[in-house]
């Protein structure tokens, strides 16, 4: 049997003295919990000598360019921040190891530390507002960053040459749940006309993953004096900007116009089965778009559906993004449109079962496992730069990675 080799992400400070190992950078909010992200920092302790090694996670909402930050004001709202001491380490601050952080410590050896962080359940996810071709400059949105850094303390800014930083993602996964098929029915009344058009629209379900046909039934029932010209079907994603005031934007992700079986004269009737993909591949040019917090073009998708909590204040979440199926009947002339709106989830699938993320420092290792736990497990691997070289001494698999420049506080060039 073929052992199947985790991938680390590996980032080293412009000095080199620092190292930060993550095992992903996508990061599942599942209502209940969140992943933890935790990893791995390896410091050079005779340049570190007196200071000290901090690490932190900050979600931050940027809601203008950065190269627009003049006089000290910046368009930018910090929602969460978690930080902490790694080195040295403090005894309140040791915890159970995961499986992961035992083989890179064992790896790295003794001048490797590890770091945990817990994001609470109600922090916001990563949205990213997909720029106008031709921007330049970091995106508007809400995006996290994993950062560590040597210091004399956790309040002085950090020198660049000190400084790691990388780009990571919280995204929603919505569980299954039983839920009703989206329907809606609706009518309009005509001056002169003996009854009603009447327009019923149904869903096939109510959750949708990203990739999936929407089946969208459309029923309709003529008994008016107008005729319907044509139907226009339509997935609309609308987001809500919380900020200091709500604005809201709205953008078409997928669309169908059709005539066939039309006009449907008075007396008529139509029945049939639209369906639409809404998908980030045919909407790369719409400046606006929210979409799942972006590290790289190819590896984001439309922006998953917020799942809004009661006790959860909508201006900590930056942005929430919700989706509705929009049927219109075009009637022409000056008889106007008949319209129903659905509402709908889009979301992650749940992911695959895993084992448990930790397990106590202490846990005994038996002579049974220590063949298997001696096996090379780990594979540092990204899917960028591919700089790859073995280390001479070990099994593991380094290569290295830059996936998404980010324009910083403390400069310009920050891998994430």
């Amino acid at each position: 049997m073929v052992a199947v080799l985790p991938k680390v992400f590996k980032k080293s400070s412009p000095n080199g003295k620092i190292t930060v190992y993550l095992g992903k950078r996508d990061f599942l909010d599942h209502l209940s919990h969140t992943d933890p992200v935790d990893g791995v920092i390896l410091i050079d302790p005779d340049y570190v000598q007196n200071q000290k090694v901090y690490a932190h996670v900050l979600a931050a909402f940027r809601y203008g360019r950065e190269d627009l930050d003049v006089l000290g004001l910046t368009f930018r709202k910090d929602l969460y921040l978690a930080s902490a001491q790694i080195y040295p380490q403090e005894p309140s601050e040791k915890r159970p190891l995961s499986r992961l952080q035992e083989r890179l410590l064992k790896k790295l050896g003794e001048n490797a530390y590890p770091f945990y962080f817990e994001l609470p359940p109600q922090s916001p996810a990563s949205v990213t507002l997909q720029p106008a071709p031709g921007d330049t400059g970091k995106p508007c949105g809400v995006d996290y960053e994993l950062k560590a850094y040597i210091g004399p303390n956790p309040d002085e800014k950090p020198h660049k040459k000190d400084t790691v930083r990388l780009a990571i993602r919280k995204l929603y996964y919505a569980p299954e749940v039983s839920k009703e098929q989206p329907y809606m029915e609706t009518s309009k009344d005509f001056v002169m006309s003996p009854a009603k058009l009447h327009l019923e629209v149904t869903l096939d379900k109510e959750m949708y993953y990203h990739g999936e046909s929407i089946a969208v039934n459309v029923q309709i029932t003529n008994n008016s004096n107008k005729s319907v010209k044509r139907i226009k079907v339509a997935v609309v994603q609308v987001a809500d900007i919380c900020l200091f005031s709500t604005a809201k934007y709205k953008c078409t992700v997928a669309e169908i116009e059709s005539e066939e079986g039309f006009p449907v004269g008075p007396g008529f009737t139509l029945a049939k089965v639209y369906y639409l993909t809404p998908l980030l591949a045919h909407n790369k040019d719409k400046r606006g778009l929210a979409l799942d917090g972006k590290l790289k073009h190819e590896d984001t998708n439309l922006a998953s559906s917020t799942v809004l909590m009661e006790s959860v204040q909508k201006e900590n979440l930056g942005i929430i993004v919700q989706y509705r199926v929009k049927v219109k009947l075009i009637l022409g002339g000056f008889s106007g449109d008949l319209v129903a709106e659905l509402p709908f989830t889009l979301t992650h699938p749940k992911p695959k079962d895993s084992p448990p993320p930790s397990r106590p420092i202490t846990a005994k290792v038996t002579d049974a496992s220590r063949d298997f736990i001696d096996a090379n497990l780990i594979q540092l691997d990204t899917n960028d730069d591919k700089r790859c070289y073995a280390d001479q001494d070990d099994d593991i698999i380094f290569e290295d990675f830059a996936r998404l420049r980010l324009k910083g506080i403390e400069g310009d060039d920050a891998d994430a």
